[in-house]
């Protein structure tokens, strides 16, 4: 009988259902061509059982915001595009994205490729051909901004050598409708802003971000992307930016360490999901504005917590080293949020703001068997998540620390050929 007519179960001591909250002890994953049939105490008689022993099975992760062809020394200088190769950076991304995978991160949204063009795309396709193994992923092309805002070329680069900027750049509603059309066409399936510049551009006082586009602009930005059946996602620090950005439309807001209580309430008016990517900050802090810098993050995080943001998981990967996703989990338990509801932001909201509700980040029957067992109860213990033991990704297994599976080779993942 073919693989993908038959079922198979995936066992384990627990099961933790994220959007339920609930445990089902010694219980199992029902799976067919690659999807969960159900949730059974009891696999069917005629099924492969996978058993995972002692770990917890629960649904695997989401990273809504990562940067697969980024590596932390493309932020400093020298830019990489003086010493890296484009195909080098694809390289660079495929392991990216394999490591993703292995620690547990079945899905992701890549939100701009980093001045590697159509890298994004090509890896996001390579994965879904089986060629490569790595998360589902949703990508953002090139990203918008304004000339001499963020994603500009370094200023220490000579001018006269005119290197190409990082992202889209835009000075016109004419040139932004353009740019929305151009990241369409080369695949984009998301549309990224800019909506405020970097750090950089951060008045240092009073910690006022540059802010970059108006209401209007994003409000054209957004219009045209639902054209095109496409959501917004902005970068934004605070304030006019932010405002802009969530009075304009977008679905999420990226970063936001510098919301203020005005911005945070419209936040929650609108219905905007945040996306904080606290750890990249965090794991940067240097001088004394970047410790400032952290701090308003903190108080950011906390009152969007008392007021019932939707959050929703992203770490900003790549500008801190592959690998070190887990980290975020963390520090969103460490200010606050408990362990339930932050793994809840990177099944349940995360698969909310692809527009992928009951298909990834679910047990739900239908959705993908992507599925990942850790060492310890992660809704207790949230440090239980750095330790994957088995990773599958619809109904393949690609992690098997335990070993369960050497009776059922062909159900490990392999290129395609």
């Amino acid at each position: 009988m073919p693989l993908n007519d038959r079922q198979f179960a995936v066992r384990a001591s627990r099961v933790l259902d994220p959007a339920s909250g609930e445990y089902y002890e010694n219980a199992a994953v029902v799976v067919a061509d690659g999807r969960i049939v159900s949730v059974v105490d009891t696999p069917p008689a005629d099924a492969e059982v996978v058993d995972v022993g002692g770990l917890t099975l629960m649904p695997g992760l989401v990273d809504c915001h990562t940067h697969m062809l980024l590596r932390p020394e493309d932020q400093v200088w020298p830019p990489a595009i003086l010493f890296k190769t484009q195909v080098y950076r694809v390289i660079e991304g495929v392991a990216a994205a394999e490591r993703a995978l292995r620690i547990g991160f079945t899905s992701a949204r890549d939100t701009d490729n980093e001045q590697v063009w159509h890298g994004d795309t090509a890896l996001r396709d390579a994965i879904e051909a089986g060629i490569i193994p790595g998360p589902r992923m949703e990508v953002a092309s090139d990203g918008i901004s304004i000339t001499g805002g963020d994603m500009r070329i370094d200023d220490k680069v000579n001018p006269e050598l005119d290197l190409p900027d990082v992202a889209g750049m835009v000075d016109t509603r004419d040139e932004l409708i353009k740019e929305v059309r151009r990241q369409i066409k080369i695949g984009a399936d998301w549309v990224k802003i800019y909506a405020t510049s970097t750090r950089k551009d951060v008045e240092p006082e009073e910690l006022e971000p540059l802010h970059q586009f108006t209401e209007e602009d994003i409000a054209a930005v957004v219009a045209e992307a639902k054209r095109y059946r496409r959501d917004v996602a902005a970068h934004a620090y605070g304030k006019d930016g932010a405002q802009a950005a969530i009075r304009g439309g977008v679905r999420t807001l990226e970063h936001g360490p510098l919301l203020t209580e005005e911005d945070l309430q419209t936040m929650l008016e609108f219905g905007t999901f945040w996306v904080p990517t606290m750890g990249t900050y965090y794991k940067r802090q240097h001088t004394e504005f970047d410790r400032r810098f952290v701090k308003r993050h903190e108080g950011a995080f906390k009152r969007g917590l008392e007021l019932g943001i939707k959050i929703a998981f992203g770490t900003d990967v790549g500008s801190f080293p592959h690998g070190e996703q887990m980290d975020e989990f963390s520090l969103m338990v460490q200010y606050g949020m408990k362990p339930l509801d932050a793994i809840r932001s990177a099944t349940v909201v995360a698969a909310e703001v692809l527009r992928k509700e009951g298909q990834i980040g679910t047990l739900a029957a239908g959705g993908h068997a992507d599925l990942i067992a850790v060492d310890g109860d992660p809704g207790r213990d949230i440090e239980a998540l750095k330790r994957v033991g088995f990773v599958m990704k619809g109904g393949l297994v690609h992690r098997d620390d335990v070993a369960a599976t050497a009776k059922a080779p062909e159900l490990r993942w392999q290129p395609a050929r």
